[in-house]
């Protein structure tokens, strides 16, 4: 793990219910949910459920007491250490019942937005610094060119967009996801946010991947499981990664009529982390309206979400955004979407040497044995008859080919020119006019 983890603040508990900065009501409303819908009885197990500390949830049941929604069971539960039990009254029930009919969302209490953005910036992707060594360490699988990874540490490093740009097949997905793990540090990701009275969920165990959880020893005086506030969930940096599917409603709020809560688009659920927009030009929306739709966010760090009534409000945007893509930029971008796009980095195929290293490096992954005369075969014979272009797909390619075909003909593992000639024939389709 980095050093970068332990220079992270984690976001303070809150100490009692008026540092909440939510409406009474809605918090109000959230316990008597989460009770009806949970069953929880005593204010440790409440507690847990909305996601607060015990003497704050002490404190919201308290007010609910006083106005006639929750009553005292008279039941001390033994094996909760001797807690008193609650449970709604009718008109807690009613209220309930109510609350659930205007929004489904109970469990833990959402973070105020303005509160997450101050969290944002204390785990900015920005403060990262990545060095040599923690991209050479996370891209050691690759074999790069040392010119690239010169062009890709500041660009990470800096925090700001990345276009990668090449022929198909040389691992700008591979590098992506290089670029992903070696961030190797943990944040904070809210479960809900806050905004108007309106709940937006956040944290998405598809998207993110919560560090394991610090259970307390009951027998250790100093508890440090509740050091933070568990209405976030301590997470890997995120990372979404999009392709051909991607369209520009997906970066809009989501609204759950049924439940009628919004849920957060892909790039407020990315925050503090990696946005990969692979293969670009191949979506449905064309590449320049998809930049278009970014300016704002990449150069003001800043994004405009709307609620179901229209009404606009801004979220912070704190993404590594890297825009990966076959086409040449000039194709598919006019010079200001250019020119807002930070670092544009060219990814091309291996030379020669290098294709032979990775050659090698699969043959001996796979436990095929290298034969010289069929190397020689491929080079000399193969490969001027598309101009010696070569591409970092093709060694794990033929080399599976050749597999396949020795494991049907029942042979051990070879290398021959003839078996060359047959993967060879399926890594590329020859042009003719098909008949209907």
């Amino acid at each position: 793990m980095n050093v970068q983890s332990t220079t992270i603040m984690a976001p303070p508990a809150p100490r009692a219910l008026d540092q909440m900065q939510l409406p009474m009501v809605m918090m109000r409303d959230i316990l008597l949910k989460t009770m009806f819908r949970q069953n929880a009885e005593i204010v440790s197990d409440i507690a847990k459920a909305v996601c607060l500390p015990v003497p704050v949830a002490q404190e919201l049941v308290d007010l609910a007491r006083t106005q006639k929604l929750l009553e005292a069971t008279g039941t001390l539960h033994a094996n909760s250490g001797g807690e008193m039990g609650y449970q709604l009254t009718d008109a807690g029930k009613s209220r309930a019942l109510d609350a659930l009919s205007q929004s489904e969302y109970y469990g833990a209490m959402p973070v105020p937005l303005d509160v997450y953005s101050e969290q944002v910036e204390r785990q900015s992707i920005k403060n990262i610094q990545i060095t040599r060594q923690q991209l050479t360490g996370a891209m050691g699988h690759l074999i790069l060119p040392d010119e690239l990874l010169s062009h890709l540490g500041p660009a990470v490093s800096s925090g700001r967009s990345i276009l990668m740009y090449g022929p198909p097949g040389n691992g700008k997905s591979s590098i992506s996801n290089g670029i992903r793990d070696a961030l190797g540090d943990k944040i904070y990701i809210p479960r809900a946010i806050e905004y108007s009275g309106q709940v937006i969920t956040v944290y998405d165990p598809i998207v993110h991947s919560a560090a394991e959880e610090q259970n307390d020893d009951p027998n250790v005086l100093r508890r440090s499981s509740n050091r933070f506030d568990t209405r976030y969930v301590l997470c890997e940096r995120p990372t979404v990664i999009t392709g051909g599917e991607l369209s520009l409603s997906m970066l809009d709020l989501v609204y759950n009529p049924t439940a009628r809560t919004y849920q957060a688009p892909l790039q407020l659920k990315s925050s503090g982390g990696v946005f990969i927009v692979d293969d670009l030009g191949r979506q449905a929306e064309p590449p320049q309206s998809l930049v278009n739709r970014w300016i704002v966010p990449l150069e003001e760090g800043r994004d405009i979400l709307a609620l179901q009534s229209g009404e606009k409000f801004e979220v912070p945007f704190d993404t590594l955004v890297i825009f990966s893509t076959n086409f040449h930029p000039n194709e598919i971008f006019d010079k200001a979407a250019l020119r807002r796009i930070f670092f544009k980095i060219k990814i091309d195929g291996p030379v020669q040497e290098d294709f032979l290293k990775i050659f090698a490096l699969v043959a001996r992954k796979k436990k095929m044995p290298l034969n010289e005369k069929a190397l020689i075969y491929l080079l000399k014979e193969k490969y001027p008859l598309i101009e010696n272009v070569y591409a970092n797909y093709q060694p794990v390619f033929l080399i599976d080919q050749m597999i396949a075909i020795c494991e049907f003909e029942g042979i051990p593992y070879q290398m021959t020119p003839d078996l060359i000639d047959r993967a060879w024939a399926n890594m590329f389709v020859k042009e003719e006019t098909i008949i209907h």
